[in-house]
């Protein structure tokens, strides 16, 4: 049976695929993207980086958009119509992560939003929030939405230096479990990711 886990974020690049490999390297789990927007053939996708900080089993994108921008805009610019259906679940050994793209409100398809899919999936969301200025407003605002649509949420996780008040506030209003803080990792490996994730977070929290 699938045990699943989705990653998502209160923004852009605000490190969310670096803690879905972390993530999915402690849990020895199979990684998968649905939609990749802004693929360069030339380039790596996110499913190439995870795979060189430690991730063995990543699974395929369901859609490579061109365009980096959010998926509806990049897949009209390609001429793509994004079928949820493609979006299901796939099946695997063990546990599955699963990474959104951008926020929890960022635009799929037509007027389906990440949250709208997280809905349907129905599997514990993991909302990761940098710790900067402004990270109070829109991890609550996140959570907000998640629970609107009943979205179940596992917890919170941070990425950057730590901030007590601001993780504490939002744990305490938002009333979600804070899952612990992924700190500053550089360089940036599969050893050295390793280590900051098992010191920032305990496995057993995401059973």
């Amino acid at each position: 049976m699938t045990r699943t886990i989705v990653v998502t974020g209160t923004d852009t690049d605000i490190g969310k695929t670096v803690f879905a490999a972390g993530l999915a390297a402690a849990l020895g789990a199979t990684y998968w993207k649905p939609v990749q927007a802004g693929f360069d053939p030339a380039g790596d996708g996110d499913g190439d980086v995870v795979r060189r900080l430690g991730v063995t089993r990543v699974l395929p994108e369901a859609y490579r958009l061109a365009t980096p921008c959010s998926p509806h805009r990049a897949a009209a610019i390609d001429g793509v119509t994004i079928d949820p259906a493609r979006l299901a679940l796939p099946s695997v050994d063990g546990t599955l992560v699963v990474e959104g793209a951008g926020g929890v409100l960022v635009p799929l398809a037509g007027d389906r939003l990440y949250a709208d899919q997280f809905a349907a999936w129905q599997a514990p969301v993991v909302l990761v929030a940098r710790t900067a200025l402004g990270t109070i407003n829109h991890s609550l605002l996140s959570i907000e939405a998640l629970r609107h649509r009943g979205v179940p949420i596992l917890g919170i996780a941070f990425v950057g230096e730590p901030e007590e008040d601001s993780e504490a506030t939002i744990a305490a209003i938002g009333r979600v479990r804070r899952l612990g803080r992924l700190g500053r990792v550089a360089p940036l490996d599969a050893a050295t990711l390793a280590q900051a994730f098992a010191a920032g977070f305990r496995p057993e929290d995401f059973a």
